[in-house]
């Protein structure tokens, strides 16, 4: 047997409610003919008579009678599921899940989330932090967010903001150095990262294109951006960290740019979504105001 239309489902519910064709006809604002040609597929598809006709009347057989009972049911539940989705697709609702690196994902995601939870009471938020890429699927993720260099071009994602990467040490292990140039850093204790894919070789260039590529030293190496952070505010060496980490330490004067003149490649925010026709308004929510968020620490 085929699928049933829900359509004749619907027709034959107001044939029998109406108890006649004409009146079910004028109530769903359609032809007549519409409606008996309906129901006839209706019975053709099951095999069986649900009707009785008279000329007066219209009433179910035992068969159309049990089909009716369930029918309402049916109906009534599609009905409720095509409101519940509407009102998904009209407003954040729901538990939004996100991933994102613990050194963007601690400084910028979890505020951002209170913010959004505030903004939206019917969402809830389930946060995962990690520096290893998360499966999207696997973790039923909505949103992923990463920072640096997309791996894979075909992903869709949207790139929403830049970050720098500085060098930068502690004022006392700054005053201990002397570097003019970045050939100079060679040889100085370097904190690397260990979570990068590259984390010793670094490319400078400046302003009169001058280019230059360095293997740095590594005094220690340490998998975790925050730990970087923080072996490098103990005068632990020279690192490299994004500026979205760093800023207010540079502000503040607890860290030093080292060779300001010179810079490192930039990387990008991007949000990372799983294969999806159309996404839910509590992901687009989100997405604008970590967009506005990033756009807001860049003018800064």
């Amino acid at each position: 047997m085929e699928a049933i239309n829900l359509n004749r489902l619907a027709y034959f519910v107001a044939v029998v409610d109406a108890g006649s064709f004409t009146r079910a006809a004028e109530r769903l604002g359609i032809t007549k003919t519409v409606v008996s040609q309906q129901v006839a597929r209706l019975e053709a598809d099951l095999r069986t008579s649900l009707l009785l006709r008279t000329t007066r009347r219209v009433e179910p057989t035992e068969a159309g009678r049990l089909l009716h009972a369930r029918a309402v049911i049916i109906l009534r539940e599609a009905e409720d599921a095509f409101g519940e989705v509407a009102e998904v697709t009209a407003s954040p609702v729901g538990t939004l899940r996100i991933a994102a690196p613990n050194d963007f994902g601690t400084s910028t995601i979890a505020p951002l989330v209170a913010k959004f939870c505030r903004s939206y009471p019917a969402c809830t938020v389930d946060l995962f932090l990690s520096d290893a890429k998360i499966d999207l699927i696997s973790h039923h993720i909505d949103v992923s967010i990463r920072v640096g260099w997309l791996d894979d071009s075909s992903q869709q994602a949207r790139r929403i903001g830049a970050f720098r990467q500085l060098l930068v040490a502690a004022p006392d292990f700054a005053r201990t150095m002397t570097a003019s140039t970045p050939d100079d850093l060679a040889h100085q204790p370097f904190i690397a990262n260990g979570a990068l894919r590259e984390p010793l070789v670094w490319h400078f260039s400046r302003a009169d294109f001058d280019r230059r590529t360095i293997r740095m030293r590594p005094a220690m190496t340490i998998n975790a951006t925050p730990a970087v952070l923080a072996a490098t505010r103990a005068g632990g060496g020279l690192s490299v960290l994004p500026d979205f980490l760093v800023s207010g330490l540079l502000e503040s004067g607890a860290l030093v740019q080292v060779l300001p003149d010179w810079s490192l490649p930039s990387g990008g925010i991007h949000a990372v979504y799983p294969a999806a026709r159309f996404r839910p308004p509590k992901v687009t929510a989100f997405v604008a105001m970590l967009a506005a968020e990033v756009k807001l620490a860049s003018a800064d």
